[in-house]
């Protein structure tokens, strides 16, 4: 299923400022979202359930899509999946790991060593499973600003020379158009500079010695 657009038909208009079809209006909506995410790599929209793998043997794993939505009604779930065995175990926040922000951050063992932590004894200690299975909700009830003005910017930039022209003449007037507003629009170094903070990471850091 596809993400909507990161920015509205009517706040498109106004920063437009003239009337435009709904098709129009909707394919650079959706390519301007399409740009953003893509860069970002982040789907900004709320996902509740979202389901993921992640390779482990690390001490912190990344979430890829932030924030994270952790409540009642939307739980995080941590399975480690341990070895070729298919054994699967979950993990209790505060007591296998910590969260701060969307790292998880595997707890060191305070116990004996178990089948669940330090088994067999070649395992690290305080580092997650090989395979690290997630359910987690994430996104933004609304877009932010800033990237609702660069998707609301690359938008404008493509309906200001929809024929692609390099330039044109009307009688006794003329026009060049920017290289940006040609084809498809792209991000500028500022739209990236912004975009910047939202930027996903790896999933992983390695674990600490």
């Amino acid at each position: 299923m596809s993400l909507p657009p990161l920015a509205t038909k009517e706040d498109l208009l106004t920063a437009l400022g003239r009337t435009v079809d709904d098709a129009s209006a909707t394919l650079a909506l959706r390519r301007a979202s399409a740009r953003v995410r893509k860069y970002a790599q982040q789907d900004f929209t709320v996902a509740t359930g979202d389901t993921i793998t992640l390779p482990g043997n690390v001490r912190t794993l990344l979430l890829p899509q932030r924030p994270l939505i952790v409540d009642g009604a939307h739980p995080l779930t941590v399975t480690e999946l341990i070895g070729v065995t298919g054994y699967e175990y979950t993990c209790i926040e505060g007591r296998d790991y910590t969260r701060l922000g969307s790292n998880l951050t595997r707890g060191d063992q305070v116990w004996a060593p178990t089948r669940l932590m330090g088994w067999p004894h070649v395992r690290p200690t305080g580092v997650w499973a090989e395979r690290v299975r997630i359910t987690y909700s994430h996104g933004y009830p609304e877009t932010p600003d800033d990237v609702e003005d660069i998707v609301l910017d690359l938008a404008v930039m493509n309906l200001s020379n929809p024929q692609n022209l390099r330039s044109e003449t009307i009688d006794d007037y003329s026009r060049t158009f920017a290289a940006e507003t040609i084809g498809n629009a792209r991000l500028s170094a500022e739209h990236k500079a912004d975009l910047k903070p939202y930027r996903a990471g790896a999933f992983s850091v390695a674990p600490s010695r």
